[in-house]
């Protein structure tokens, strides 16, 4: 599986929808794009190239394959759920390679959001390996539903955050959009029928999404993937996502810059809630062919690269100025010259009024009246400045 962010903790909540969005990457490509495979093998140079299979599905399985791990087995406690989490027991230093990681790792129990994380992502992976491995396809269907069954008699299973020192805690206390996002992905891949009455009485309020707030994972599904069973939910979702595509435009366009935020949305990961949002556009676009939501994304991606209040590429090694100090510890070349810089790439977390670590509070504080401002590139300051794989995800 893959490490989360600046840390060495690995986690089923973030890493679901990080598996997620390249996942759907794929399906998108699949069935909407008119100008061939965007995504196919050989096309990002990893271990797995020409192995006669997409380079996003390699890489995606490799996160695959740590959460259907993740999965309580028959015959124990809470079979079928997904523990939450694992992680250091206590928060290292850095410079830190990963192979020189000191620290015991903990198990966190298992959680509700963790398990139904695990069921839509199992449910989108049995589908999508179906033709290409019938076998692994077979395994996140059995773990897909299992997840469902264990989420429907625990539902309540919130995470307790008190496994917060070492690792991120990624609580999150209303499940019900996760609920909405597995069905959707268990009667896309199914056509069950019992999967409908979660799907009918859920209502979306959302104009993003991430790690928390899962609903339109399942919308988009619901709106991209060609199945008969769902021909009659496909064309109120993609209404839905038109509709959602035109408010965040609209906010775009009242902003100084390019970035579809209101001054309220500069929270920690902000660019993250950008790249989603950017997504929204670009099928919006799929849909219509109305080039406003092209443009919307391209206004976007100006933001990443400088067109923001700092004049500064938020992706490493694009552009003239560039992030260069991400926190994290591995790329920490910033404070030791033994270590590599970050490759190119790499999306920082972006402007944060909320400030949370005493670097950015040291170095920023005056910046919450303008809080498009508020970020900083420095190593320490990892609330505006910490690289993660849902903020990354998207970007692809």
């Amino acid at each position: 599986g893959w490490y989360d962010a600046g840390d060495h903790g690995k986690y089923v909540v973030n890493g679901g929808i990080s598996a997620w969005t390249l996942l759907n990457l794929y399906e998108r490509d699949l069935c909407l794009s008119d100008n061939g495979s965007l995504v196919g093998d050989g096309k990002l140079n990893i271990p797995e190239s020409a192995n006669g299979i997409s380079d996003v599905l390699d890489e995606a399985r490799w996160q695959m394959e740590f959460l259907l791990a993740m999965q309580v087995p028959v015959g124990q406690a809470k079979a079928g759920m997904a523990h939450h989490k694992m992680h250091d027991v206590g928060w290292t230093g850095f410079p830190l390679a990963p192979h020189e990681d000191p620290q015991q790792r903990a198990l966190v129990p298992p959680s509700t959001a963790a398990t139904l994380n695990l069921a839509a992502t199992a449910a989108q992976c049995a589908r999508i390996w179906q033709d290409i491995d019938s076998g692994f396809a077979a395994t996140c269907l059995s773990a897909a539903t299992r997840a469902w069954d264990a989420a429907q008699a625990n539902p309540n299973d919130i995470y307790s955050g008190n496994y917060d020192n070492g690792g991120g805690g990624y609580g999150d206390a209303n499940v019900s959009d996760e609920f909405y996002w597995a069905a959707a992905e268990l009667y896309i891949t199914t056509g069950n029928s019992r999967y409908l009455s979660t799907l009918n009485n859920f209502a979306i309020t959302r104009n993003d999404f991430g790690w928390a707030d899962t609903e339109l994972a399942g919308l988009i599904s619901l709106a991209m993937v060609p199945t008969t069973h769902t021909a009659s939910l496909r064309s109120s979702a993609r209404q839905k996502i038109i509709n959602i595509a035109d408010n965040n435009i609209a906010t775009q366009n009242a902003s100084g810059y390019p970035a579809p935020l209101s001054t309220l949305e500069y929270y920690w990961g902000s660019n993250g809630a950008v790249a989603n949002k950017l997504i929204l556009m670009g099928l919006a676009y799929d849909f219509t062919g109305n080039e406003n939501y092209a443009k919307g994304v391209g206004k976007g991606l100006n933001y990443f690269f400088g067109q923001n209040t700092l004049s500064t590429s938020f992706v490493t090694g694009a552009g003239t100025k560039t992030a260069t100090q991400p926190h994290h510890r591995f790329w920490a070349n910033a404070i030791n010259a033994n270590y590599p810089a970050p490759p190119p790439g790499a999306l920082s977390g972006g402007p944060n009024a909320g400030l949370e670590d005493s670097t950015s509070a040291s170095l920023l504080g005056g910046c919450k009246s303008r809080p498009a401002t508020c970020w900083a590139d420095n190593i320490n300051a990892y609330a505006v400045n910490e690289i993660t794989i849902n903020w990354n995800a998207p970007l692809a």
